[in-house]
């Protein structure tokens, strides 16, 4: 055997799960296709890494089994993650609602933190690794790979399979996860993007396109749940943190609602200006909240250049209509390309919780993103790629 065992994927899973068995005393070698360590992370939160959340528990993850990553979740909590972290010089700011970030590092020192830990381990990294097959031996594994068009076979007692999820395929993204659980008979919930801007075409797709640019701080919602953050309008449609949030819940065909003055009533608003100043034009009324182009734009719906003392009441319901229950039916979404994560993956119900093993195979655990398991954006999904690393690492 070249390992105790054989880790695919070096992202925050395989890494995460690469320094604790190290910790544990256990050799492992890590297989990644990119020619880095750390692709995802070295991107996600623009370079600045969003590393975990201080709220973050099993209430903001979806899954077909909600209940899944309590055990992973209660063995390496966030405060574990925060202490890791701290330990080798990286202490967390919170940016908003709970995002912590690296006060005055980045994702490349998040990267190197692994790393290093892997070096001092003696655990190998080796990338360029394109793994092309494995077999399942009586006594273990046996993984084949290319590298610089010559095929390694390395064979390990146990593996772990944290490949990630299908988006942003030019990071170097593949369904090899799901393709090996497909062989082998698992079940998948089925996948789509995640966290992922909307698009809007049709008779509405000149309106959202003229404001691309503009961010307007909304509560967007649907049927089962809802976010207040900002969206932002771009020449496709809908983005910004509000929307990506939404995304994961969103089916193609449903409509969302966007209440675009969350804090405030309009009803009341207009009630007031009536009392103090009637003269006031519904547009000066409006361009207090918004930009003029936004203002301008909510014209094709509403009559801006009323003085608010001679709004009728079918168009004050109008204008508590649009600004409060602004309807959105998007077309689709921008795809994986653009997705931060994947919704969907292996069905859990394949897995132990308490360890990530593969009830039908034994010694083979899946982590991180390929597993049926998508949180809101955050930092969430990093939590429990984290959680997921040192759960496997402690069974290896």
């Amino acid at each position: 055997m070249n390992a105790d065992a054989i880790i695919i994927g070096a992202g925050a899973c395989g890494l995460m799960c690469a320094v604790q068995a190290g910790y544990l005393g256990k050799k492992v070698i890590v297989l990644e296709k990119n020619e880095k360590p750390g692709s995802k992370i070295l991107i996600s939160g623009g370079g600045r890494c969003n590393y975990t959340n201080q709220f973050a528990s099993a209430e903001q993850f979806i899954s077909a089994n909600p209940h899944f990553i309590k055990s992973a979740f209660t063995q390496w909590t966030v405060d574990d993650t925060i202490g890791f972290f701290e330990t080798y010089g990286i202490a967390g700011k919170e940016k908003t609602l709970g995002q912590l970030f690296p006060d005055d590092k980045n994702a490349k020192d998040v990267v190197q933190v692994f790393t290093s830990i892997c070096e001092d381990f003696g655990q190998e990294i080796r990338c360029s690794a394109d793994v092309k097959d494995i077999e399942i031996l009586p006594e273990g594994f046996k993984v084949s790979y290319e590298k610089n068009g010559k095929t390694v076979v390395l064979t390990a007692e146990k593996l772990v399979i944290a490949t990630g999820g299908l988006p942003i395929p030019k990071m170097g993204a593949t369904d090899f996860a799901l393709r090996f659980a497909r062989k082998h008979d698992l079940k998948i919930i089925e996948t789509a993007p995640a966290l992922v801007p909307l698009t809007i075409t049709g008779k509405d797709e000149e309106w959202f396109a003229q404001l691309s640019g503009n961010s307007v701080f909304c509560e967007v919602s649907n049927d089962e749940i809802s976010f207040e953050e900002n969206i932002l309008f771009t020449h496709w449609g809908l983005s910004g943190p509000a929307i990506l949030q939404i995304s994961s819940f969103w089916r193609r065909g449903e409509t969302i609602n966007l209440n675009l003055l969350p804090h405030q009533n309009m009803v009341a608003l207009l009630d007031e200006e009536r009392k103090t100043n009637g003269k006031t034009l519904l547009s000066t009324l409006l361009n207090r909240m918004y930009t003029k182009k936004f203002t301008d734009a909510l014209g094709k719906f509403l009559p801006l250049s009323k003085p608010v003392a001679a709004l009728t009441k079918a168009e004050i319901d109008l204008i508590e209509q649009t600004i409060h229950h602004f309807k959105v039916k998007p077309a689709g979404d921008k795809g994986y390309d653009k997705a931060e994560v994947m919704r969907g993956g292996i069905d859990t119900n394949e897995i132990s919780s308490k360890t990530l093993e593969c009830k039908k195979i034994p010694n083979l655990f899946f982590g991180g993103e390929c597993l049926d398991v998508t949180g809101w954006l955050g930092g969430y999904n990093f939590q429990w790629a984290w959680a997921s690393g040192f759960v496997i690492a402690k069974n290896l």
